[in-house]
């Protein structure tokens, strides 16, 4: 089960299109359509957690509508999870629309701090982790650096220190302690604090999306196999990486059957209610 995948909008648009992101993540060109996507990962046997970034606020980036993402469930039951997305700084509204996303089936939340410009534990956004663990919601934040905007002068105006592990993301998880947080991708160049985080609170786990595994830090590797294999996720961030090249690379890193069974697909399971 891979947990971070970018389907392309109803525009066909994807995090990948333009010649600048596939020059950085050193990409072919993007799949056309979630349909080619849903017909990938069929292929794989495999299904995929999907969402966007609703940086509206921040970036002047219309949305993706929610609806886009429940559609895609709807179509694809075999294949596709949805999360929703909603902008933290529409304040009351946001809350409404996590509601929303709840009556429309999608599984949790997906949020960029960087890009989205804000930090997570600013007790103006408590109402919509509120409503997000009442709702069973789960909430995905993207920590650590950023390929968008690399390159660009000022980095395309992103702010790295948004999406610091500690003490943004840890405030919220020991104030909301029945809320689960999944922290997206390795956190570097935080990532003994993501480390320490996943050993102190039962409710945060991390995917390990966006890097090959060969590039993964020794410490990440050893924690993984140890203290914290029920709380790592498979995830590829397709199509900057390609599912199939990261389990390869995986592979190769000397995980037990029993460990990456957990990483593969109990984990994910056990955490978004799938039955497997």
């Amino acid at each position: 089960m891979d947990v971070h995948v970018h389907p392309p909008n109803p525009s066909g648009e994807s995090l990948t299109s333009s010649k600048e992101a596939q020059q950085y993540f050193r990409t072919g060109p993007p799949p056309a359509s979630a349909q080619e996507v849903a017909e990938y990962y069929a292929s794989l046997d495999m299904m995929a957690v999907v969402f966007d970034i609703d940086s509206e606020t921040a970036t002047g980036r219309p949305p993706t509508p929610n609806d886009y993402f429940a559609g895609l469930m709807e179509q694809h039951p075999k294949q596709f999870i949805g999360f929703g997305s909603v902008d933290p700084w529409k304040g009351r509204a946001a809350v409404k629309e996590s509601q929303r996303c709840a009556e429309l089936g999608l599984r949790g939340l997906k949020f960029m701090p960087n890009m989205q410009q804000f930090y997570a534990n600013d007790e103006r956004f408590y109402p919509l982790w509120g409503t997000a663990q009442e709702l069973g919601l789960v909430v995905l934040f993207h920590t650590g650096t950023t390929g968008v905007g690399a390159g660009r002068p000022g980095g395309g105006g992103i702010k790295l220190k948004f999406s610091r592990p500690i003490p943004y993301v840890d405030d919220v998880a020991a104030d909301f302690p029945d809320l689960r947080i999944i922290m997206a991708h390795p956190s570097w160049p935080w990532q003994e604090e993501q480390l320490a985080m996943l050993v102190h609170k039962p409710n945060v786990y991390m995917d390990l999306s966006g890097w090959s595994p060969k590039y993964f830090q020794p410490s990440l590797v050893q924690y993984a196999k140890t203290l914290i294999q029920d709380k790592v996720l498979f995830g590829s961030d397709y199509p900057v990486i390609n599912p199939e090249r990261w389990l390869r690379d995986f592979e190769g890193l000397g995980f037990s059957e029993e460990v990456s069974r957990k990483i593969l697909i109990e984990n994910a399971a056990k955490l978004l209610s799938v039955s497997i």
